[in-house]
């Protein structure tokens, strides 16, 4: 199998832009990898465009130009970067494309996501007891989950104002300022345990990595980044998911288990090899839980982490360094493929403000969504 290098990475901001099309943005972020690969789009072979709100991505051609490549949209939940990511390497490796795109962008309406149950299956009284509603079914899961392995309210809003504190220092990120933890736990609760600073908000914004053949990668670039691994797995029955309207008395490990050991056999890497990782913090509560669910600890061991300042810039394990959803916000098709840009960036040693010292060699990227999608990917030197 043909191995996978990360050439070029771009960006449009996150956050809110008046009228300007989700398709801009993400054409706008597309130019920007390109240019950080010193190539253009005439030399992609394959591209994959993910997005929610835009029913078909792949009109991106006529923002880039239309050379009649395969253009495939991409939809996944909150897992769509990293299935584009995914998709994108798969293409490279099996030798339909020496060189593809993975694109992503969106512009969401202000809110919480919410919807009619009666879209994914699900009948009417789940949506009227309030559990379609993403906020509450995030404050459900880690209020059970402290109760369970001892940990604090406290370590929550620790988590929420390092990643704003993060963001501050993040050029790109949408929320830049700092918070302190003392604000955040007095702020009012959305849902129990969870005060508004410890959620995050769909937003607009778009990004995209150029990948191409590793045996290539010198064209490109002199600091390559090679894609080890990039793994999708879906629910089980048991697991305690987005969406899910109830439970067996014996429960299932979450997709992000699951994605998780795949993508560490695959890279032949292990969670202490790892110096920088990106995990889905659609709240505070999700980055806690996913600190266990990556293999980074044992459950209940985030509070002594958390108050250590493990995940901090220049921690044992550096964790959401640009902000995370947090500080970012979720533009859905977008947000798998920031965490890869500031991956990269961080390999590379040009993070500036928020660099991880100590030239981490080994990056780690983590999505969940509903109705039970994880994708992780794996980046090395």
């Amino acid at each position: 199998m043909t191995g996978v290098e990360i050439a070029g990475v771009g960006m449009h901001p996150f956050g809110r832009h008046g009228d300007k099309l989700a398709l801009q943005m993400g054409a706008e972020a597309a130019q920007s990898a390109l240019a950080d690969a010193g190539t253009d789009w005439s030399r992609v072979q394959s591209a994959f465009v993910g997005s929610y709100e835009v029913s078909n991505p792949d009109a991106i051609v006529g923002w880039l130009g239309a050379t009649g490549i395969p253009v495939r949209g991409v939809f996944n939940g909150c897992a769509t970067g990293g299935t584009s990511l995914q998709m994108a390497a798969q293409a490279i490796r099996h030798g339909e494309a020496d060189v593809a795109m993975a694109i992503g962008f969106d512009k969401h309406p202000r809110g919480a996501f919410s919807a009619d149950p009666a879209v994914v299956g699900l009948p009417a009284w789940y949506g009227q007891t309030g559990m379609f509603l993403t906020t509450h079914f995030f404050g459900t899961k880690i209020n059970r989950y402290m109760h369970d392995h001892g940990i604090s309210a406290t370590s929550l809003a620790r988590i929420a104002a390092k990643n704003l504190k993060n963001g501050s220092i993040t050029p790109h990120a949408w929320r830049q300022k700092p918070v302190s933890v003392e604000e955040i736990l007095a702020a009012e609760i959305v849902n129990y345990p969870l005060t508004r600073y410890m959620y995050c908000g769909p937003d607009e914004g778009a990004a995209a990595l150029v990948l191409c053949r590793g045996d290539l990668a010198r064209e490109f670039t002199s600091t390559p980044v090679f894609v080890r691994a990039a793994e999708l797995r879906s629910r089980r029955h048991g697991a305690f998911e987005v969406q899910s309207p109830s439970l067996p008395l014996e429960s299932m490990p979450s997709p992000s288990v699951d994605a998780s050991k795949a993508a560490y056999e695959v890279a032949g890497i292990g969670p202490e090899d790892v110096a920088v990782a990106q995990l889905q913090d659609t709240d505070a509560g999700s980055e806690l839980i996913h600190m266990a669910e990556n293999g980074f600890c044992a459950d209940g061991e985030q509070e002594k982490w958390i108050a250590e300042g493990a995940t901090e810039i220049g921690g044992r394990l550096a964790v959401n360094t640009d902000g995370g959803l947090i500080a970012n916000g979720e533009p859905i098709g977008a947000s798998g493929l920031r965490q890869v840009y500031e991956i990269v960036h961080q390999l590379q040693g040009r993070a500036g403000d928020r660099q991880v010292p100590g030239n981490p060699r080994v990056g780690y990227t983590h999505l969940y969504g509903a109705p039970g999608a994880s994708a992780v990917s794996i980046l090395s030197r």
